[in-house]
């Protein structure tokens, strides 16, 4: 049997920081069924091409995979929408922003709280032009070659 993780990381979208400049984050619950906490639970997930967006008012995760678990009765659709709860005032803000000024809402993070309950880490992304992420890969790169030569020093 896999290991659990009650607390923890599931998956992570690490290709969203370089193509989107993230502007704000939102954390958001998620409405699960029992066979996807479970999949959940042994680390299995992929957001890493998913998105959130508007369906019949609601505020979807769209796109994100949740394998199924082999030791359920019923299993669940592995590629569903899932709704995700944040309060009206922030859905409300959050479609605003994506509709008006056109925004993305991308999912950054995929984890267990302290309490055990499934969460979203949602970022509010403006997409990056070629050059500007060549220019953030420079950057990055410079900082890091600065703390090499200042940790060199001491």
């Amino acid at each position: 049997m896999a290991s659990l993780i009650s607390v923890g990381v599931i998956a992570e979208n690490r290709r969203a920081r370089h193509d989107y400049e993230i502007l704000e984050t939102l954390e958001a619950g998620l409405v699960l069924t029992g066979s996807e906490v479970k999949s959940l639970r042994q680390g299995r997930a992929s957001i890493a091409e998913s998105y959130a967006g508007e369906v019949a008012g609601a505020l979807m995760l769209i796109n994100a995979t949740i394998p199924i678990y082999e030791g359920a009765r019923e299993n669940h659709d592995p590629k569903r929408h899932r709704a995700l709860l944040v309060s009206k005032k922030e859905r409300n803000k959050l479609l605003g922003q994506i509709q008006r000024d056109g925004m993305t809402a991308v999912p950054l993070k995929l984890y267990f709280n302290k309490r055990g309950l499934a969460k979203l880490l949602l970022g509010l992304a403006a997409g990056r032009k070629k050059h500007d992420k060549r220019e953030a890969i420079k950057q990055r790169d410079w900082d890091r070659q600065k703390a090499r030569l200042l940790k060199g020093d001491q």
